[in-house]
């Protein structure tokens, strides 16, 4: 898969992501109440599944929904252009 994650993307999903994940993990702990009873658990681990998977692609470059939807806000040199390296495997 090409990068697809460049710019401001990646700064909001490097910023956001451990925030959310901070935010998940306080509220499945019980720091911080996100809301009553069960509901504030789901919604804990979600914003600590989302924060984890914005850190991913945030660092990683790569998002596969961005490729789903036909997004690319990646800028830099691609993949297929760069020179093959002898002895190099991919």
């Amino acid at each position: 898969m090409e990068k697809n994650v460049g710019g401001y993307d990646r700064i909001a999903r490097l910023v956001v992501g451990p925030i959310l994940a901070i935010v998940g993990t306080a509220g499945l702990f019980g720091v911080v109440t996100l809301a009553a009873g069960t509901l504030g658990v789901a919604i804990a681990a979600i914003a600590l599944l989302v924060g984890l998977v914005f850190v991913v692609t945030g660092l990683t470059q790569r998002c596969p929904l961005n490729s789903l939807l036909g997004f690319n806000t990646y800028r830099g040199k691609r993949e297929a252009d760069e020179p093959e390296i002898p002895g190099r495997t991919a």
